[in-house]
């Protein structure tokens, strides 16, 4: 299983090499790799076995189960990849300084991540929030260009 979501991240991090973090690439990303795409349907699966073999969201704090799971590097296009597991939580404030490509899995079928069903969801650089899941359990996948997140306060 390992194996196959590597080579599902090295997909999907290639088609984003190199793309603006915006509306545009979120549009993109739901309508070829979107909910109904076969890459989307291997990636949950994968992502659901990972959670139940113990290799994917390996840590809990504040009922969040969470893992970084690659770190930036060539093989990713500079992308890290986080999986976390969330049931009817917010998760801490934080921004994004290159920005944040997030991938909703729900688990549970009303479950929202920040008002989104699911499939993709990009926030572009300088932008910030406070992860959301609400009206169930969902995995969200996360790529972050260069690894960057910062953590606030708030």
């Amino acid at each position: 299983m390992r194996e196959q979501f590597h080579a599902l991240v090295r997909t999907i991090t290639q088609a984003l090499s190199g793309q603006p973090l915006d509306g545009g690439l979120q549009a993109w990303l739901n309508q070829t790799h979107g909910p109904g795409s076969d890459w989307f349907q291997q990636m949950q699966a994968t992502c659901e076995a990972g959670v139940r073999e113990g290799w994917l969201c390996k840590h809990e704090a504040d009922g969040i189960r969470y893992g970084r799971v690659i770190r930036p590097s060539l093989e990713t296009y500079g992308f890290s990849v986080d999986v976390v597991d969330m049931d009817d939580v917010a998760g801490p404030h934080h921004i994004h300084p290159t920005g944040e490509v997030d991938l909703i899995m729900p688990l549970a079928p009303d479950a929202r991540f920040d008002g989104s069903p699911a499939g993709w969801k990009v926030y572009p650089p300088g932008s910030a929030h406070r992860p959301t899941v609400r009206q169930g359990r969902a995995l969200v996948l996360y790529l972050l260009p260069e690894g960057r997140i910062e953590f606030t306060r708030t």
